[in-house]
């Protein structure tokens, strides 16, 4: 009966003592980050552990995946992968996103491209796929169309942290229109490829770690 109620109210399943656990260190590490990187004395130690930080909210994600199997695994590689992809293309054609360039920040780079950008596709996606799935929309186009509007919200927050704090920057300063069509195009895809994947319904972590991104960075600008 519990187990019932729990697929008829998703959003009020039960939270695990690991899973609170999980959105604590969340919470913790954005609330330190958040503090570190607003304080002239400490901002440039924090930048440099930014990919850190970013391994860390990946291991909390995958620790917290129910029925961790190969499926689980080839859908984080394909989302790497396409998000690298689309990266370098940005990057090296202005095809995509526009004319830009990534900074030091995001760490370890291969042909000009942060190994941790493939990483954070991968965070953006499952934890938008996953708050798709704990609610009733029952349309698979609205959720996938609701995931990338999300997505593109989070990226207009993030811009201009992005590019104070040296994650990129663009050509004459000057964000373009294209950038949030192609943020939009790109994850409705890849929106579309976690539903096609059919992963159980997962518990609330990951979509907490992206509420907490969302407020992590209105917060870095407000102190900005």
């Amino acid at each position: 009966m519990e187990r019932s109620q729990d697929l008829k109210n998703p959003l009020k399943a039960a939270i695990t003592r690991p899973q609170r656990i999980s959105i604590i260190i969340i919470i913790l590490f954005h609330a330190v980050g958040l503090i570190g990187c607003s304080l002239p004395a400490t901002d440039v130690l924090f930048l440099k552990l930014v990919p850190w930080h970013l391994l860390l909210m990946t291991v909390v994600i995958i620790y917290n995946h129910d029925q961790l199997e190969g499926l689980f695994f080839l859908f984080a590689m394909i989302v790497f992968l396409t998000g690298f992809a689309a990266e370098w293309i940005g990057v090296h054609t202005g095809w995509l996103f526009g004319n830009y360039v990534y900074g030091e920040t995001l760490g370890i780079q291969l042909s000009r491209i942060p190994l941790m950008i493939g990483v954070n596709w991968f965070l953006l996606i499952y934890s938008t796929g996953v708050l798709l799935q704990r609610t009733r929309i029952k349309s698979r186009i609205i959720r996938i169309l609701t995931g990338a509007v999300i997505l593109v919200l989070l990226d207009i927050l993030i811009e201009p942290m992005a590019i104070h704090f040296d994650y990129w920057h663009w050509a004459n300063n000057h964000i373009p229109l294209k950038n949030y069509v192609c943020w939009f195009g790109l994850s409705a895809v890849l929106l579309f490829g976690f539903d096609q994947f059919k992963f159980k319904q997962q518990s609330i972590v990951a979509p907490a770690l992206l509420i907490i991104q969302f407020v992590f960075f209105m917060a870095l600008e407000l102190l900005n």
